[in-house]
Formats: C-alpha cells, sequence, structure tokens
C-alpha cells in the first residue's frame, strides 16, 4: 500500500493540525447528544427500555456484513449472561448499561474505519484484578466458541 492511500484512509480519524476533534469524532459528539435528548424524551420505565433496544437492533441492522453478524451475537451474549443489562446506544453504538450507566459496549470497525471491532469495558464493569491489570477492549474479527466464553465470563464477571 502507498503512503498516499494509507494516510488517505485515516484522515477522517483526525484532523488536519492534529488539533480539535476529526470528523469521526465530531459525528459520535453529535450522535451522543442525540441520544441523551431522546432519553430525557422517552423519561423511564418499560417502555423506554423496550424503545432503547429496539433503538439497539435498528442500529445494528444497519451495519455492514461482517460486523453485524458480529454485533448480533455479542447482542445475545450480553442479554443472555446478564439479563441485567439494559441495551442501549452509546456514541451511536450499542452498549449495555445498569442503573443508565454503560458497563459494555460494541463498536463497528467499519464505522470507526478500523480493520476490526471493539467489545468493551467502562469503569462501571467490575473487572479490576488483584494484580492491578485486567481487560477494558478487546479487537473483535471473529467469535469462535472459545472467544464466546471469554466474553460470557467477562461479562458475568462485570455485573457480580
Amino acid at each position: 500500500m502507498s503512503t498516499a492511500s494509507k494516510d488517505s484512509k485515516h484522515d477522517k480519524r483526525r484532523t488536519s493540525s492534529g488539533q480539535g476533534l476529526s470528523e469521526l469524532e465530531r459525528a459520535a459528539v453529535k450522535e451522543r447528544a442525540a441520544e441523551l435528548k431522546t432519553d430525557a424524551r422517552r423519561g423511564r420505565g418499560g417502555g423506554k427500555a423496550a424503545a432503547d433496544e429496539q433503538d439497539v437492533l435498528a442500529k445494528i441492522a444497519e451495519m455492514a456484513p461482517p460486523d453485524r453478524e458480529l454485533a448480533e451475537r455479542v447482542h445475545a451474549i450480553v442479554t443472555a449472561a446478564a439479563p441485567q443489562l439494559r441495551p442501549k446506544l452509546w456514541y451511536g453504538q450499542p452498549a449495555y448499561a445498569r442503573a443508565g450507566k454503560v458497563v459494555c459496549f460494541f463498536r463497528s470497525g467499519q464505522a470507526d474505519k478500523e480493520p476490526y471491532s471493539t467489545f468493551g469495558f467502562t469503569s462501571e464493569a467490575n473487572l479490576a484484578g488483584d494484580g492491578g491489570l485486567w481487560p477494558t477492549s478487546f479487537a473483535v474479527t471473529e467469535l469462535s466458541d472459545e472467544t464466546e466464553k471469554t466474553i460470557t465470563a467477562l461479562v458475568a464477571k462485570a455485573v457480580s
């Protein structure tokens, strides 16, 4: 790959001056602002939770393959492993929250112009380890049985 094409691949991820938000970051901030307005409008209760989950499922359905398949499987894994987490959009991507605070999330690699998607955890997850090292995010390109078991165990620990 030439330097020119390699550099142009990343143009949308950073500003030309290296300062401020990139085009992708600005779009994510706008999506987050819209999510907060929607949350305020919906209020609380079962109707809000159902609407939030529909938003997540719609966002997943919009994703191009293979991210869509990864997101669908991650959604199924997380909702089965931790039914107390509520799906919601977070910066325009699927996330799973406890008491309104995001615990874990999926980010589409294609949406981020990256060669891989990401499954990650916020500081709300109970993953801190004794050794001073614990997972916060993982690159995801495929989900094997072993990977699914790892995600299941981490999500269960995150909400314990």
